[in-house]
């Protein structure tokens, strides 16, 4: 296994009740690489960045941040402590914040919530703009979340993931299925981004279910089932492996 790791587990396990929904897992992501992460629906992929982004407690075993923090417990709190952040399959925004709050949130050093009544510096601001041009929503920046479109609502979360890169409190992203319903211009707009984080030496996990995204941008994949490692490696070796295909790929 390479040292050169932001994040690993061991022997991760999930139970709820009596499904387990991940089981003794011991994976890592590069620091630096883009990392696919697929699966059949119900392999534990959700679940697995659930419990690497503090959303729900583990059952057992231990998640290790840049070898330096062994974690029994995690909470969502101390993602930023860690430098991890995330977008959502079901985005989740300040609904009836503007477009430029949402953004200035994040930037706050001191939580989302002190955040929100916090006055906002031309620093902020000039990250905000920053952000919100990279991903084509600026002028969109005093409409209310909750009046975006779908696909607005994504550019809109992932221009926080920016913002977060910007003050330095995240070195770890998950994109958690980040082009589900995106328009073409759009699909090719968040690859452009996931390359840049890569070259500016962020870690990068794609949990994606279309083969040809994971193709063009993982370094490396890991295929999961049914809660547990079937298949780590470089991408055309683990795609080609035929329990790989008779598992994720239906052929």
């Amino acid at each position: 296994m390479s040292q050169n790791y932001a994040l690993k587990t061991h022997s991760l396990t999930k139970q709820f009740e009596t499904v387990r929904a991940v089981h003794n897992l011991s994976i890592h992501f590069e620091v630096g690489k883009i990392t696919g992460v697929i699966g059949p629906n119900g392999s534990g992929k959700s679940t697995l960045v659930n419990l690497l982004t503090g959303l729900v407690p583990h059952t057992a075993g231990e998640i290790i941040v840049a070898g330096k923090v062994g974690l029994k417990k995690v909470s969502s709190k101390d993602m930023t402590v860690y430098g991890i952040t995330r977008t959502f399959q079901e985005v989740r925004l300040f609904e009836q914040m503007t477009v430029l709050d949402n953004i200035l949130v994040v930037t706050t050093c001191r939580g989302w919530f002190k955040g929100i009544f916090e006055k906002h510096g031309t620093y902020h601001l000039a990250i905000a703009e920053k952000v919100l041009h990279r991903v084509g929503i600026w002028k969109f920046r005093d409409k209310l979340a909750v009046n975006l479109s779908y696909g607005q609502r994504k550019l809109l979360e992932i221009a926080r993931v920016l913002a977060m890169r910007e003050i330095g409190s995240a070195q770890i992203v998950f994109f958690d299925e980040p082009y589900a319903g995106l328009f073409p211009e759009m699909v090719k707009l968040v690859s452009e981004i996931m390359k840049e984080l890569r070259s500016e030496g962020a870690t990068v996990v794609l949990i994606e279910h279309n083969m040809d995204l994971i193709r063009e941008l993982s370094d490396r994949v890991i295929v999961m089932d049914s809660g547990e490692l079937l298949a780590e490696g470089e991408v055309a070796e683990v795609l080609g492996r035929k329990d790989v295909v008779e598992a994720y790929l239906g052929e």
